[in-house]
């Protein structure tokens, strides 16, 4: 059962696939906010099952050497090597063919194909260009693009 946009629960005999971008799994895994605590346990524990690929690897890479965030070289292993441990990374797609909503900043166009092609039921973020996009009615998203509170809340995740 895929959540739509409503405040319905999910069914409690599938497992949630999301997609996180990259500043939920900084969030997560560097700044240890605590929005994202209840999401995190849940990956940790198996009870959701959180998707990647090679480019949205590859983007975390990118993010973690950024100045603003003073990580050390070890630091930036460390984060990177955990969140490869607590996703499933699908291999990387020569030709995607999917009739998406764009977003305003290609970077995070990525996001919304590896969600399209996983079949994922979420799409967690704090982008605002992203969350714009729930609005598109044309090309809606792949699935529902929510923030990290909201998927807590609708998920049934608390503390």
């Amino acid at each position: 059962m895929l959540l739509n946009m409503s405040m319905q629960k999910i069914s409690p005999s599938k497992k949630m696939c999301l997609v996180l971008d990259t500043n939920i799994v900084m969030d997560m895994l560097h700044f240890a906010d605590r929005s994202t605590a209840p999401l995190l346990e849940a990956i940790e524990s198996g009870q959701i099952d959180a998707l990647t690929d090679p480019e949205c690897l590859t983007e975390l890479q990118r993010v973690l050497t950024y100045p603003e965030f003073g990580l050390s070289t070890a630091a930036q292993t460390d984060v990177y090597e955990r969140h490869k441990a607590l996703t499933t990374s699908l291999p990387a797609a020569p030709c995607e063919q999917f009739i998406l909503p764009r977003c305003r900043d290609s970077d995070d166009q990525k996001f919304l194909i590896l969600a399209a092609r996983a079949g994922a039921d979420l799409l967690v973020t704090r982008d605002k260009m992203l969350l714009r996009l729930t609005r598109h009615r044309l090309t809606p998203p792949p699935c529902p693009i929510i923030k990290a509170d909201e998927t807590c809340r609708r998920l049934g995740l608390s503390r």
